[in-house]
C-alpha cells in the first residue's frame, strides 16, 4: 500500500481500496469453494452412475428427491443422474469462466493501485533464517572469544 501522507483523506482512500480489494479476494475464494463443492458432487454422481449402470434396468432403485426417498427403477434413475451430472458440469464451467474473469479484474486492480501482497510464510522463513544466523553468530562468538 502507499505510505500515508499528512492529508486526512488519503487513509480513507487507502481504506476504501483495501476494502474493495478484500471484497474481490473474498469473491475469488467463494468461487473456488463453490467450484470445489460442485466438483465433489460430480464425483459422487460419477460413483452412483458407475454403481448402477451395470445393473438390470428393471431393478428397484431409490432416489432422494427434495428430502424424500422415492422408489424407482434403475432405468428411470440413471438418465436423471446423468442429466444432473451434466448440469453440474455446465455450472462448473461457467463458474471457472467467472473465476478467470475475476482474477483478471483483481490483477488489473492490483496494478492500477500498485498493490503488493506481503506473504507471511515467506517473511517468517526469511526472518527465521536471519534470527537463526544471528543466534549462531552470538553462540559461536563467545565460545571462540573466551572472555
Amino acid at each position: 500500500m502507499a505510505e500515508k501522507a499528512g492529508s486526512g483523506r488519503e487513509p480513507a482512500n487507502e481504506q476504501a481500496i483495501a476494502t474493495m480489494y478484500g471484497a474481490m479476494r473474498t469473491e475469488i475464494n467463494q468461487l473456488y469453494t463453490k467450484i470445489t463443492e460442485l466438483e465433489m458432487e460430480v464425483s459422487e454422481h460419477s460413483l452412483v452412475i458407475g454403481a448402477i449402470e451395470p445393473l438390470d434396468p428393471s431393478r428397484r432403485c431409490y432416489r432422494m428427491i427434495g428430502g424424500v426417498l422415492v422408489e424407482r427403477t434403475v432405468k428411470e434413475v440413471l438418465p436423471a443422474v446423468k442429466r444432473n451430472k451434466e448440469g453440474i458440469e455446465e455450472v462448473i464451467k461457467r463458474l471457472v469462466e467467472a473465476l478467470e474473469k475475476k482474477k483478471k479484474e483483481v490483477a488489473e486492480f492490483e496494478s492500477k493501485h500498485k498493490i503488493r501482497i506481503k506473504r507471511p510464510d515467506s517473511e517468517a522463513r526469511e526472518e527465521g533464517g536471519r534470527k537463526e544466523g544471528a543466534a549462531q553468530g552470538v553462540l559461536v562468538g563467545p565460545a571462540g572469544g573466551n572472555e
